[in-house]
């Protein structure tokens, strides 16, 4: 997210890491799937891939995917939440970090995948998507690939409106270098329809 005050920190104080984890804890113990995100990567991916979780929050999907073999890194801007992440994972890499300069964080150009799901666009600093997409687009390889998650309407989100359609989520992202490969309505890939609520979106940096 960045350093201008980001959504996410107005609704939260940057203090819900803990209560995050609870959340996501109390969740799988009642028997609900909480890995979607990382079966949803997995199937675009090869074994071994690098991935980029941004917005990484508490780690849930970034661990997951190291479990399923994947070199993963995580990068948040909230400090609280990067705290549960490296009291699970401490043997992974976790970096405190401003998506809009994600670029001064010393990453090469050469993950396979970037993912921002949990509502991180919908949730940046007002102004600062289209800067995060092209800071996210710059450190994928020819070929790699962006897939996002995020509400579109008030049902879908933690706020009382969408910031963001997903035309001007496209627009950012083909002024970024990037083309949309698939779009989808659910992480268990439902197809979407024009002016569904929540839209999972896979868009591909083109091979050189």
């Amino acid at each position: 997210m960045t350093g201008q005050r980001d959504r996410w920190a107005e609704l939260t104080g940057g203090q819900a890491g803990e209560e995050y984890a609870r959340r996501f804890a109390r969740l799988a113990a009642s028997g609900h799937d909480v890995h979607g995100e990382a079966t949803f990567c997995t199937a675009l991916l090869k074994p071994g891939a690098r991935v980029l979780d941004a917005g990484c929050g508490t780690g849930r999907i970034a661990i997951r995917l190291a479990e399923l073999g994947h070199h993963c890194t995580g990068v948040d801007v909230d400090s609280s939440m990067l705290a549960v992440a490296r009291r699970e994972a401490p043997a992974q890499d976790w970096l405190l970090g401003d998506l809009a300069r994600l670029d001064t964080l010393g990453l090469g150009a050469d993950f396979d995948l970037v993912l921002a799901a949990g509502n991180v666009i919908p949730l940046l600093a007002p102004g600062t998507g289209a800067a995060v997409v092209g800071q996210l687009a710059g450190v994928l390889r020819p070929g790699g690939l962006l897939v996002t998650g995020m509400g579109l309407d008030a049902a879908h989100l933690p706020l009382e409106e969408a910031p963001v359609t997903l035309a001007e989520f496209d627009q950012w992202s083909t002024r970024a270098g990037l083309a949309l490969r698939q779009r989808y309505a659910t992480w268990s890939g439902d197809p979407y329809n024009d002016g569904g609520g929540y839209a999972v979106s896979v868009h591909t940096r083109p091979a050189t």
